[in-house]
């Protein structure tokens, strides 16, 4: 394969870099990322100035230790505290939108949100959107059905190769992930001979909630779920990564 081509891209959830074993460690969830060398990381559950976590912007720290740029969407704000996600770039990197996605609940801690970036990547740009969804089946449904709608993966701005990933809390069964897959390759499907990986809880995977979804100009090559001792501790998820190429 053409190297100049191929992109590794990797999606994780990193419960605020609080581990499996209690510990928090913004540098072990870099370590993480760090050891398999993806090109663009797309995170979860991500704090900023969260006193629980010691203030940290989380997004900042992790992606001056990769020497990464990064743009950080925080789907949550109580007063200077701020939650959320973040996609990370060794190659230009731009903000095309991020905001808020429709929920049925008004509890301040379940809002849910996306980001859209464009990568430039040789002579193209890569779209991708990252997201994470909520908890309630319908709620989920109504999130997916927003992101494939006008405002974000239909979205004439969105123009392939395009990569929707991040934590959907949706198992393969599931009404949401039905939705994404009527117009996405699931990407743990598209290698022959791969058996797809569970990503959470990471001590014990039982199941596959995190994605990592692709339209036809997005060629899969190998995917990975690495289950090791760091990664079994740094985050109660596994992280999904992804090696694609563009025709």
């Amino acid at each position: 394969m053409d190297s100049s081509k191929n992109l590794r891209i990797m999606t994780y959830n990193v419960h605020s870099c609080i581990g499996s074993d209690g510990r928090f460690s913004t540098f072990r969830i870099a370590d993480v990322i760090a050891q398999y060398e993806p090109d663009i990381v797309a995170l979860q559950e991500l704090d900023a100035g969260r006193i629980r976590t010691g203030e940290v912007h989380q997004a900042r720290r992790i992606a001056a230790h990769l020497k990464m740029d990064f743009h950080f969407h925080p789907s949550l704000r109580i007063r200077e505290e701020q939650y959320g996600n973040a996609i990370m770039s060794r190659h230009p990197i731009r903000l095309v939108q991020a905001g808020a996605l429709p929920t049925f609940t008004r509890r301040l801690l379940e809002k849910r949100g996306a980001l859209w970036t464009a990568i430039r990547f040789g002579n193209r740009e890569v779209q991708i959107i990252n997201t994470h969804l909520g908890l309630q089946r319908q709620e989920k449904v109504l999130q997916a059905e927003t992101l494939l709608g006008v405002e974000w993966a239909a979205h004439s701005l969105c123009r392939p190769p395009l990569v929707v990933c991040g934590d959907f809390n949706a198992i393969p069964l599931s009404p949401a992930y039905r939705r994404f897959r009527r117009v996405f390759r699931d990407a743990q499907l598209s290698v022959g001979g791969y058996r797809p990986r569970n990503t959470w809880p990471s001590r014990f995977p039982f199941f596959r909630i995190d994605h990592v979804f692709t339209n036809h100009e997005v060629a899969v090559r190998n995917v990975e779920v690495p289950r090791d001792r760091m990664t079994r501790a740094a985050s109660d998820h596994l992280p999904l990564i992804v090696d694609v190429n563009f025709s």
